[in-house]
């Protein structure tokens, strides 16, 4: 009879002490691998609009979450070994900033879901097979560069009103700038607008561009994406303003560096917006069956100092419309 009692009392103390020991257990903290092209600088402002939208879901780095960050240092080749690196530690999710990083960590992984921060045309980079159904392990958010093109032409309109002929800087082997420039085609044709497209593959080719925008007399200059405008977006704002060319990019970051102007998805919304995508993952969605999203939030930021330096006068439509001012 004092046998079983013992047991019974033992029996009990377990029980009751059992429900701490398991809230003792260390939960799992999910890893993300984030990738990289630019440097710590350069993407500081859009790794923090991404942080900022972990801590809105509820995730504290260190605590139930943890990033591991590679930096490429604008330097594209290494990114291949960096997504591998990422894969070795077997991450749960890998977010990529840009079209390159994509493609890096989709070719090291076809498991590891991968969220694109923003992507200028997932489809026609082959990222996924449509933006309603993705079907593999790439999802994401889509900056819509291609259909914006006609809509920066617009602005040039309006700040270059005599505006005739426009150069277009882009490289004829990225799907994104083939459908950028198709796009752009029909909005001038639209407003009496030509064009002179010239085909910039590398670094080097950017200073001849400019060379050919002078020599057939170009009104202004159009950029479209690439990998390596947003490296070398400090000489071409230097090369647009000694060229005395009016210039209006899809990125903010050439306007911060010089540039006149840019109209164009908000990248830190599309970061705070990604941590989104990590989340529904981390919760077990499957990236094929998580739709593209595309932008919400649209910015026109002005370089005053740019168009003081061309001897331009914004108009106060533009002004009425910019999101930002850089004086």
């Amino acid at each position: 009879m004092n046998r079983r009692i013992v047991i019974c009392l033992l029996t009990t103390a377990l029980l009751s002490i059992a429900p701490s020991l398991w809230a003792q257990q260390p939960k799992k903290v999910a890893r993300i691998g984030y990738l990289i092209a630019g440097t710590f600088s350069g993407q500081a402002p859009y790794t923090e609009a991404f942080r900022q939208g972990l801590r809105d879901l509820g995730y504290i780095e260190g605590q139930n979450i943890g990033i591991d960050y590679r930096y490429a240092e604008e330097k594209i080749e290494r990114q291949s070994a960096l997504a591998a690196e990422l894969v070795s530690l077997k991450v749960d999710v890998i977010l990529t900033p840009g079209a390159t990083a994509t493609r890096s960590a989709k070719g090291a992984t076809n498991t590891i879901p991968i969220v694109m921060a923003q992507d200028p045309d997932p489809v026609g980079n082959g990222f996924v097979a449509s933006l309603a159904r993705p079907g593999g392990n790439i999802t994401g958010l889509s900056s819509l560069v291609a259909e914006l093109g006609g809509k920066r032409l617009e602005l040039l309109k309006e700040v270059v009103p005599r505006l005739s002929r426009v150069a277009v800087l882009g490289t004829s082997t990225n799907p994104a700038n083939v459908q950028q420039l198709r796009q752009t085609e029909l909005a001038a044709k639209a407003i009496g607008v030509r064009l002179q497209f010239l085909d910039v593959r590398g670094p080097k080719d950017i200073e001849t561009a400019f060379r050919e925008a002078r020599k057939e007399r170009a009104d202004a200059v159009l950029l479209l994406g690439g990998p390596f405008f947003i490296p070398q977006r400090t000489k071409i704002a230097e090369l647009a303003i000694k060229s005395r060319l009016p210039a209006i990019y899809s990125r903010s970051e050439l306007v911060e560096a010089g540039g006149l102007m840019t109209y164009g998805a908000s990248i830190p919304d599309l970061y705070r917006r990604a941590a989104v995508y990590v989340d529904k993952i981390l919760k077990g969605a499957k990236p094929a069956d998580l739709p593209v999203e595309q932008p919400t939030k649209f910015e026109l930021v002005i370089n005053l100092k740019t168009a003081k330096a061309l001897g331009l006068r914004i108009p106060p439509s533009i002004f009425a419309r910019a999101t930002r001012v850089i004086e």
